[in-house]
């Protein structure tokens, strides 16, 4: 008697590096997507409403509170990976408009053969340099942009800059909002100095994390989110939300983000610098 077995590990190149597609043994349609070996997304193609990987769920925290729950948004992603969260927003809020800019074209090609997209979804695809892309971005055009640019396991520094944000705001709506996930450890510099960056810019900031990364205890992933003036954000929604994870996160905004930044410069163009690399081993725990 034969035992069935699931479906086989993908292994292809791609333009930035290798790609990797693993199946989960435990949950059937479900995909973590690699690159390099460092994880990038994960994919569950029967259920798009489940969101493995924690930062993914804070980034989609902020989507959920961003209209009234099922209303479509217009939401602009930088960079794509398995297009996890586009398809959250596809099968949550119907009828929403997505675009999506990924550099590597042939990463692209991977998921889409692999990992269809869901159909009679407003949800373009597109193989592009995301800062050249937002920069030809009419004003006013988007309710959401979310930013998850990684070059490996890196945020590239002009993703991270004074300008990069002010371009940003300028493509929101009045009352849009923006989130961007980035990677740091101890002492934080990068992520404090990210916290600065978006507060020249924008009128209302907030940031979430685990509290061991908070703490300086261990490297991991930070959320800002921003809107362009005071009062849009849903503060105290976003905080339930992060605490209620099955990972819990804290929020700091208002004074505690005060403390968290004490004293940090805003990145320029002149002076900016990827993400620290994270150590060798965080992906083999």
């Amino acid at each position: 008697m034969s035992r069935h077995r699931g479906p086989a590990a993908i292994t292809e190149p791609v333009e930035t590096g290798i790609a990797q597609l693993l199946p989960d043994t435990d949950r059937p349609g479900g995909w973590t997507v690699l690159l390099d070996g460092t994880p990038q997304s994960y994919v569950d193609l029967t259920d798009p409403t489940v969101l493995e990987f924690e930062y993914i769920r804070r980034l989609a925290s902020v989507i959920d509170t961003a209209a009234e729950p099922g209303l479509p948004l217009r939401v602009l992603h930088l960079g794509g990976g398995g297009l996890t969260l586009p398809r959250y927003v596809a099968a949550t809020r119907p009828r929403s408009v997505q675009r999506v800019i990924e550099l590597d074209a042939a990463l692209i090609a991977v998921v889409r053969r692999h990992l269809p997209l869901p159909r009679n979804a407003d949800l373009r695809v597109r193989a592009a340099d995301g800062r050249a892309a937002i920069e030809a971005t009419a004003a006013g055009r988007f309710d959401v942009v979310v930013a998850d640019v990684f070059g490996g396991a890196q945020v590239p520094g002009r993703f991270a800059t004074v300008e990069f944000a002010a371009h940003v705001a300028r493509v929101l709506r009045p009352d849009g909002r923006y989130v961007a996930n980035l990677a740091d450890g101890p002492p934080l510099t990068f992520a404090r100095r990210q916290a600065a960056t978006l507060r020249a810019v924008f009128g209302e900031v907030c940031l979430l994390a685990e509290p061991a990364v908070l703490r300086g205890r261990r490297f991991g992933n930070v959320v800002l989110v921003a809107a362009p003036r005071r009062g849009i954000l849903p503060v105290a929604d976003l905080a339930t939300a992060a605490a209620r994870d099955t990972c819990p996160a804290r929020m700091v905004t208002g004074s505690d983000l005060d403390r968290f930044v004490a004293g940090a410069r805003s990145v320029g163009d002149s002076d900016a610098h990827p993400s620290p690399n994270p150590p060798a081993d965080l992906f083999r725990r």
